[in-house]
C-alpha cells in the first residue's frame, strides 16, 4: 500500500477560467440542467468545440440520463426518458451524419431487462461496437453483443444479476481477449467475455460509489480502478493489483493520459453555502501528485485537447492545462528531485538526449554534494552522449580512481571506448593493484571485449604485467606480441618456440625469420627441429591430425643466416635438407661444402681428413653447387682434389696447367697435356715455354714435349729454338733430334711440292692448247651416244664446245638452261659463285670503316672480318701474265695454272 502522505506535491497544471472570446472576455458559461457528460472526438457534449461554439439537438422528450462517446468512432450512445416513468431508452447517434439537421440515430431500444422498471446506473460501450453493457440499480447488467448500432445484427443478454446497484462498468481488450469489469457498492467482478460461457470472477468484497471506477490506458496494462473512501485499488482480470491510501469521501474518478484524477468532498465543515471538492491529479508511476485544489460544488470532470476541464455547480468551466515536460523538469531541478525528474521524463518519453542531460545534471549534483559513487552511476547513464572526457577529468584525482574505473568499464562494455580510454583503464587497475578486475577484464568472453587488444597488451607489458600481456596475445592471435614478450621480458625461449611451432605455416615462416637467430643462441637443438619441420613438410603441432602436404615448403636457404654462430646445428640441418631433397637450393649445398672444407682445412686425423675430403668431393659431383662460388671455396682452402676437379669440370684446361706449374709439379704439366692437349694444343706450348723458363735440369721434360710437337707441327722451328733460348741448361742435343726430323720432313715436302709444280704445269699447258684449237679450229662432234640418257644419239641434238652431246629432248627436260651444258653447270656455278660473293664484299668497304672507327677495340673487327674471310681476293686467270719465271716467282707461276685460285692479302 503506497502511503499517500509521503507524496510530495507539485503544481503540473495552470489553473484558468475558461473565457467567451464572443462576449469580450467574460467567463464563459454552462447551459442550464445539464444531466450528463461525457467528451472525445473533439466535443464535450452538449456539443462543445475547441471554440466553444455550443450547439445541441434534442434526443429525448423528457430528459437524458447517460452518455458515452467513442474515441475511435464518431458514435454517441445515450439513455434517457421520452415518456414518464421508469422505462429508460437506449439510443444510438451517427454523428457524421445528419437528419433534419440533428445526428442519425442509428438504433433505439428499451434498457429494462425484462419487464422489471428499474434505472440505468451507469454506461460502458466497446470501442470496436461489438459490445454495449448496461448497468441498473437493483444490480443486474445487461449485455448487447454483435454490432450496437443495428437491430438486426446484435442480441440483448442479461448477464449479471444482485441486490446491490451497479456503480461502474469498464470493457478491457488484451490481444483477442474481452474482459468486462463490474463494480456494484459491495463486490468488483470480471467476466471473460471471449468465452463462450462468459465465466466469472470475484475480485474483491468491497466496491465502489457511482461514477468512482474507471480504466486506465492499455500502456498501465488497462487496469480497472475503484476508487473507494479509504484506498484506491487497481484490478487485472484474475487478480488485485497495487493499493494507493488516498482516503476522503470519493465523488469522481478519471484516468487521462497517465493521470488519476479524483474528486473528493472536503472532510472539514464549511461556511459557505456552496460545497467545497477538493479535485487532485495523482502520477500513480512516479508516486506524486501533479496538481491538487479546491472547487465549488464540482458537477463533472472532462479530459479533451489535451486538458482537463472541470464543469462546477455555478455554471463556470474551468480547464487545467498540464506544463511542458521542460518546465516540469526544471521545477524538479529547482527541488534537486533528479530521480523523480529521470522517472517523469521516461513516462514522458523523452528522448535519450533529453534523459541524458538529466543524468548529467543530477551527476553533477551528486559529485557537489560528494557522492562520487552515486555521481558515477549517473555519468555512467550519459555514456553515449556525453563527451568521457567531462567525465574523466573529475575523477583523473588519485583518491577516485575506483570510479574512475567504473566509468571506465562501463565505457568499455559499451563498445565506445577508444585507444587513450583502454590505456586508461588498464593505469587504473594496475594503480589500484586490482589483479582481480584486471583479469576478469583481459579474459571476458571474445563476444565481449570491447578494447583495442594492441594497446591493452602495450599498456600491460609497459606496466610489468607480462603474464596478462601474454596471455591477451595469445587468446586474440597477436602472435608478434606473444613472442616478442616471451622472448624479450620473460625470456621463456622454449613456449616461445612451442608457439611459433602452433602457428599456420605463413606466421611461422615469418616469425622464425625474425626470431630464429635469438632462439638458435638459446635453444639450437629444438629450434633446428623446428626448422627442418618448416622447410620440409610442417604441419601445425595443434593440427597434427592433418596430414595434407604442402604446396610449398620454406625455402632452407633462406634460414642459413640463423645459424651463424651455429656451424654443428647448420651442418645437421643442410644435411638433413640434402638427404630429404635431393634438389635443394644451390645455396644449401654451398654452404654444406663451406662447412665441409673447413672441417677438412683444420683435421689433423689422416683418415678422418681423408673421409671429410670424400664427403666435400661429393658434394662437387652432385652438380647442384654454384661452380664460381664451389671454385673460390675450393680456392680459399686449398683444396686442390676439388680445384682440379672444377676445373676439369668447366674445361678449363688451361687453369689446370697452370695450377701444376705453380706448384712445380713437373710430371702433372706433361701428364696435363697429354690429357687435355686435344682439346687446346696452345697446352704443349705453354709448357715448352713453362719448361724453358725453368733453370732445373728438365731435358727429360722438354724432349718429351718436342717430341709432341714434332709429331703433330703445333710450332714452327724458329719459334721452338727462340723459346729454348731463354733456358741456361738447354744445350743443342736437346733439339738436335726435333730438327733433323725437322728439316727432313721439309724436303720431303719440297719434293712434293715441286713434282706437283710439273703436274700442274702439264695440265695448264694441255688446256691452253685445248683452248687455242677451239678458237682456231673446226670442233668435230663426234659423240655417238646421249651425255644424258647414254642412248644412241638421234637428230634433232644438241652438241655443246665442251664435248657432251645430248638429245633436244632430254636437254629440254633435264637442263634448267639450254644455253649450259648440264654435265659443266655445277662446277661453272662454283666460279660464278666466287666471282659473286667478290663483289658483294666490295660493297662492304664503307659498312667496314664505320664499325672499325666506331668501336673501342679495332682490333677484334678486324679479326672478326678476317674469321669471315671478308679480304679474300678471287682471281680468274685467263692469259699467261708476263714477267720473268724463275724460283722466286713460283708462287705465281702455280696460281696461273689454277683456274681459279684463293690468294690472302695480309
Amino acid at each position: 500500500m503506497a502511503a499517500f502522505l509521503q507524496w510530495r506535491r507539485f503544481v503540473f497544471f495552470d489553473k484558468e477560467t475558461v473565457k467567451d472570446q464572443s462576449e469580450n472576455g467574460k467567463n464563459f458559461q454552462l447551459p442550464v440542467g445539464i444531466s450528463a457528460c461525457d467528451s472525445g472526438r473533439g466535443h464535450i457534449i452538449w456539443f462543445l468545440t475547441r471554440s466553444l461554439q455550443l450547439s445541441s439537438f434534442q434526443a429525448y422528450k423528457l430528459r437524458v440520463t447517460h452518455l458515452y462517446q467513442l474515441k475511435q468512432h464518431n458514435i454517441l450512445v445515450s439513455v434517457g426518458q421520452d415518456e414518464p416513468g421508469i422505462n429508460p431508452l437506449v439510443k444510438v447517434w451517427n454523428l457524421d451524419k445528419k437528419d433534419s439537421g440533428s445526428p442519425l440515430c442509428t438504433r433505439i431500444f428499451p434498457a429494462i431487462p425484462g419487464n422489471k422498471p428499474t434505472e440505468v446506473s451507469c454506461l460502458s460501450v466497446h470501442e470496436n461496437l461489438n459490445f454495449m453493457a448496461i448497468g441498473f440499480t437493483d444490480g443486474s447488467v445487461v449485455l448487447t453483443k454483435g454490432d450496437i448500432t443495428r437491430d438486426r445484427h446484435s442480441k440483448t443478454l442479461s448477464l449479471h444479476e444482485g441486490n446491490c446497484p451497479i456503480t461502474g462498468l469498464a470493457f478491457r481488450q488484451a490481444g483477442k481477449v474481452t474482459h468486462l469489469f463490474v463494480a456494484t457498492l459491495e463486490k468488483v467482478q470480471c467476466y471473460t467475455l471471449s468465452v463462450k460461457e462468459y465465466p466469472r470472477i470475484e475480485l474483491d468484497t468491497h466496491g465502489c460509489a457511482l461514477r468512482c471506477s474507471a480504466l486506465t490506458d492499455p500502456s498501465q496494462d488497462s487496469q480497472f480502478i475503484v476508487a473507494g473512501d479509504e484506498c484506491v485499488y487497481l484490478y487485472q482480470p484474475d487478480e488485485r493489483g497495487p493499493c494507493f491510501a488516498f482516503d476522503g469521501h470519493k465523488l469522481l474518478t478519471h484516468w487521462h493520459r497517465g493521470y488519476l484524477l479524483i474528486v473528493l468532498k472536503e472532510s472539514f465543515r464549511q461556511t459557505s453555502p456552496t460545497e467545497k471538492h477538493i479535485l487532485t491529479i495523482y502520477d500513480l508511476d512516479n508516486k506524486f501528485i501533479a496538481y491538487s485544489a479546491a472547487f465549488d460544488d464540482v458537477i463533472d470532470v472532462l479530459a479533451e485537447w489535451g486538458s482537463f476541464y472541470v464543469l462546477t455547480r455555478d455554471k463556470t468551466l474551468y480547464m487545467l492545462q498540464e506544463k511542458d515536460t521542460q518546465t516540469k523538469l526544471e521545477m524538479l531541478f529547482k527541488k534537486n528531485l533528479f530521480v523523480m525528474a529521470i522517472n517523469l521524463a521516461k513516462s514522458q518519453h523523452l528522448d535519450n538526449d533529453g534523459l541524458s542531460e538529466i543524468f548529467r545534471q543530477y551527476g553533477d549534483h551528486l559529485y557537489v554534494k560528494g557522492d562520487h559513487d552515486g555521481a558515477i552511476q549517473q555519468y555512467i547513464r550519459t555514456i553515449g552522449k556525453l563527451e568521457p572526457s567531462y567525465v574523466i577529468r573529475k575523477f583523473l584525482d588519485a583518491q577516485r580512481i575506483h570510479n574512475l574505473t567504473a566509468y571506465l568499464q562501463a565505457l568499455h562494455r559499451q563498445s565506445l571506448a577508444n585507444a587513450d580510454h583502454t590505456t586508461l583503464l588498464l593505469n587504473c587497475y594496475t594503480k589500484l593493484k586490482d589483479s582481480s578486475k584486471l583479469e576478469e577484464f583481459i579474459k571476458s568472453n571474445e563476444s565481449e571485449v570491447h578494447f583495442d587488444v594492441e594497446i591493452a597488451i602495450k599498456v600491460l607489458r609497459q606496466a610489468g604485467y607480462h603474464s596478462h600481456a601474454v596471455f591477451l596475445a595469445e587468446r586474440h592471435m597477436h602472435h608478434e606480441w606473444y613472442l616478442k614478450i616471451q622472448l624479450e621480458d620473460l625470456k621463456n625461449y622454449q613456449e616461445a618456440l612451442r608457439y611459433i611451432g602452433r602457428l599456420p605455416f605463413d606466421q611461422a615462416e615469418s616469425n622464425m625469420k625474425r626470431y630464429g637467430k635469438t632462439l638458435m643462441h638459446h635453444v639450437p637443438e629444438s629450434t633446428t627441429i623446428l626448422l627442418k619441420r618448416l622447410c620440409t613438410d610442417y604441419h601445425p603441432s595443434k593440427d597434427s591430425t592433418d596430414r595434407d602436404s604442402l604446396d610449398r615448403p620454406a625455402n632452407p636457404e633462406e634460414f642459413i643466416p640463423v645459424f651463424a654462430n651455429n656451424p654443428r646445428e647448420l651442418r645437421a640441418f643442410l644435411e638433413h635438407m640434402i638427404k630429404v631433397d635431393p634438389f635443394s637450393p644451390e645455396g644449401v649445398y654451398d654452404t654444406l661444402l663451406e662447412l665441409r672444407l673447413q672441417d677438412w682445412a683444420h683435421e689433423q686425423d689422416p683418415g678422418v681428413k681423408t673421409s671429410l675430403q670424400e664427403a666435400a668431393l661429393s658434394l662437387l659431383r652432385s652438380d647442384n653447387t654454384v661452380f664460381d662460388k664451389a671454385l673460390v671455396l675450393c680456392q680459399m682452402h686449398n683444396f686442390k682434389e676439388g680445384v682440379l676437379y672444377l676445373y676439369e669440370k668447366g674445361k678449363l684446361f688451361q687453369q689446370i696447367m697452370h695450377y701444376h706449374m705453380q706448384n712445380e709439379e713437373y710430371g702433372k704439366v706433361v701428364e696435363a697435356c697429354k690429357r687435355y692437349g686435344d682439346s687446346e694444343v696452345c697446352l704443349w706450348e705453354q709448357a715448352l715455354g713453362y719448361f724453358a723458363r725453368k733453370e732445373d735440369n728438365c731435358k727429360a721434360y722438354i724432349s718429351e714435349v718436342l717430341q709432341h710437337i714434332d709429331e703433330n707441327n703445333l710450332m714452327p722451328p724458329l719459334l721452338v729454338v727462340q723459346t729454348l733460348a731463354h733456358n741456361s741448361t738447354a744445350s743443342l742435343s736437346v733439339i738436335k733430334d726435333y730438327l733433323i726430323n725437322k728439316l727432313e720432313r721439309e724436303t720431303q715436302q719440297i719434293e712434293e711440292d715441286e713434282r706437283k709444280i710439273r703436274q700442274y704445269r702439264e695440265e695448264t699447258a694441255h688446256l691452253r692448247a685445248e683452248i687455242q684449237e677451239l678458237k682456231t679450229c673446226a670442233k668435230i662432234f663426234q659423240k655417238t651416244k646421249c651425255s644424258m640418257c647414254n642412248s644412241p644419239l638421234e637428230l634433232p641434238s644438241v652438241h655443246f664446245l665442251c664435248g657432251h652431246s645430248f638429245h633436244q629432248h632430254c636437254l629440254e627436260s633435264f637442263a634448267e638452261s639450254e644455253a649450259e651444258c648440264p654435265t659443266c653447270t655445277p662446277e661453272n656455278r662454283k666460279v660464278m659463285d666466287m666471282l659473286r660473293a667478290q663483289d658483294q664484299k666490295r660493297d662492304l668497304h664503307d659498312h667496314f670503316h664505320r664499325q672499325l672507327k666506331c668501336s673501342n677495340d679495332g682490333f677484334s673487327v678486324i679479326a672478326d672480318y678476317f674469321g669471315r674471310g671478308v679480304f679474300n681476293k678471287l682471281t680468274l686467270i685467263t692469259d699467261p701474265p708476263g714477267g720473268k719465271s724463275g724460283a722466286g716467282n713460283l708462287e705465281a707461276e702455280f696460281s696461273r695454272d689454277l683456274l681459279i685460285n684463293t690468294k690472302r692479302n695480309v
